[in-house]
């Protein structure tokens, strides 16, 4: 079985870009800061920072929700590879392919903690207070399909 789960921060804004063809498809990269758990002794590095690639839709809800300093959990596999470099050397890579990414945290935190929040949609209207029922009422001015998993 190969999965990897990885909650961390966004170390600067995902790179977007399409993949050329018929049906263009959205590739985010991005990479995650993701806290060791244990420091050894003599080694200053206190986290890792790992590569991350998601395609088609979770790449657009990158592209639109998430920013340097979002704190994410990603799941997802590793994959490995190879190219050679323009000096003839043979270099390997690890990454991540993404397939289920969200929040860690809520805006007010990520606020608070300097985790560099940026609202990406233009401002909505707030929800009113709760309904009766104990669900909240959603304000009819949104209009755009909301950024949830189906």
């Amino acid at each position: 079985m190969n999965k990897v789960i990885l909650m961390g921060r966004l170390t600067r804004d995902p790179e977007i870009r399409y993949s050329s063809g018929e049906s263009q498809t959205a590739i985010a990269r991005y990479t995650l800061a993701v806290d060791r758990r244990f420091k050894r002794q003599g080694d200053d590095q206190t986290a890792d920072f790992i590569n991350c690639t998601v395609f088609g839709r979770g790449a657009e809800f990158a592209e639109n929700y998430l920013h340097q300093g979002t704190k994410i959990v990603a799941v997802g596999r590793i994959q490995t590879g190879s190219y050679t470099n323009k000096d003839g050397q043979r270099v390997y890579t690890t990454d991540v392919i993404v397939e289920e990414q969200e929040f860690a945290e809520s805006k007010a935190a990520a606020a608070s903690n300097g985790g560099g929040y940026q609202q990406a949609a233009p401002s909505r209207p707030e929800p009113t207070q709760a309904a009766g029922d104990g669900f909240m009422n959603i304000p009819d001015a949104i209009d755009e399909e909301l950024p949830f998993k189906s």
